[in-house]
């Protein structure tokens, strides 16, 4: 009998314990799961890069990588592609990647083939492209990029997720992005953009530098037009904030002469004049502006404030429907709209007219590049 009862006790004993520990699984997962609401984990962004063993590539993919594009707590997966010449670079760019141990970084793949650089991509920045060398023609320059850009838009056609993003750095960047969309039509035209925000940043670089405020102080510059030197960087609703709220740029600096003349011509030569001084090309600041349009574009402009985009033109302002122009635009979850209703004096109808006018004739050249094809409606 004393035997019997203590193995009933012991069993009784066991029963307790197992029951103990069921309970604290259970409650170790009720835990898991409450912090999982509380922190879900950021599924990762996979986002292509061109071009991305030259210079402005190799500039961006760490921005990427660090947070600087989509914000410190979105992770990414890097595909990067490029010629096969640039084969080996790419290789050392991607093992430079992994040295740098990005928190943020969830996975790197480097390739020279356009399918698998494409497939599955959320963000395409598309730096690669055929650049205008000494000697050559408008004309031969469009031919190498209608074909390099028809290619690639037809993979990220195939391959790309549907609500693809896509940012064109590319010169001739308005153009390469209309034959881009021309050529992935199940991209929305709303999802295809060119980069202005370098024009933008070098606007609000030279006003803060003129009036010595911080940069960041200076808001609403607009870039129209063409990534070109018939761009118009127009501040007659740009502001600073000051000590005592927010004043017009124009007020404060107080020389139109400056304005309409030197202001303008050194945002649109720039990029040649940085050329000249370094040998390079404007990689850092380039690398930086695609980061600054891709945040904004994703994660919205913070309010009363617009940037310029390269965006499909809906006939706002008086532009031909169709192109791709360079507007002022506020960007909210995920999604950017035009601002309308700013006036528009004589000097700056002339000049969003004339960029517009090289718009169409490097439309009508790229037409003639590919008129075997049905290209452009």
């Amino acid at each position: 009998m004393e035997m019997l009862s203590w193995e009933n006790v012991d069993h009784t004993i066991l029963q307790k314990i197992l029951l103990l520990f069921i309970c604290i699984s259970l409650f170790w997962k009720i835990i898991r799961y409450m912090c999982g609401l509380l922190y879900p984990e950021t599924e990762p962004v996979t986002v292509l890069v061109t071009g991305a063993a030259g210079q402005i590539g190799y500039a961006l993919v760490p921005m990427i990588a660090r947070g600087v594009m989509l914000g410190p707590n979105q992770p990414v997966i890097l595909h990067m592609l490029d010629i096969e010449p640039a084969a080996d670079s790419l290789k050392g760019v991607k093992m430079e990647l992994i040295d740098a141990a990005f928190p943020l970084l969830r996975g790197v793949v480097a390739t020279t083939d356009v399918a698998e650089a494409c497939k599955g991509v959320n963000i395409a920045v598309m730096v690669g492209g055929f650049p205008r060398k000494e000697g050559m023609e408008r004309k031969d320059v469009m031919s190498k990029n209608v074909s390099i850009y028809k290619a690639q838009a037809s993979a990220l056609e195939q391959h790309a997720a549907s609500d693809c993003k896509v940012l064109v750095v590319a010169n001739p960047a308005n153009t390469n992005a209309l034959i881009l969309k021309e050529f992935a039509p199940s991209i929305p035209e709303k999802n295809i953009t060119c980069l202005t925000r370098l024009d933008h940043n070098r606007a609000l670089g030279q006003i803060s530098e003129r009036l010595s405020v911080h940069v960041s102080d200076v808001k609403n510059v607009i870039i129209w037009g063409n990534h070109s030197s018939t761009q118009y960087p127009d501040v007659n609703h740009a502001t600073i904030n000051t000590s005592s709220g927010q004043k017009p740029v124009k007020e404060l600096v107080a020389d139109d002469n400056w304005l309409n003349t030197e202001f303008i011509s050194t945002v649109q030569q720039r990029g040649a004049a940085i050329i000249k001084a370094r040998k390079l090309s404007s990689a850092l600041s380039a690398a930086s502006a695609a980061c600054d349009h891709i945040h904004d574009w994703v994660l919205g402009t913070p309010k009363g404030s617009w940037v310029s985009m390269g965006v499909y033109s809906d006939g706002s302002y008086g532009i031909q429907p169709g192109l791709i122009y360079s507007f002022p635009v506020t960007c909210e979850k995920g999604d950017w709209n035009i601002v309308q209703e700013l006036k528009i004096d004589e000097l700056c109808r002339e000049k969003m007219d004339k960029t517009a006018e090289e718009l169409i004739e490097e439309k009508t050249l790229a037409k003639s590049c590919l008129n075997s094809l049905p290209m452009f409606t």
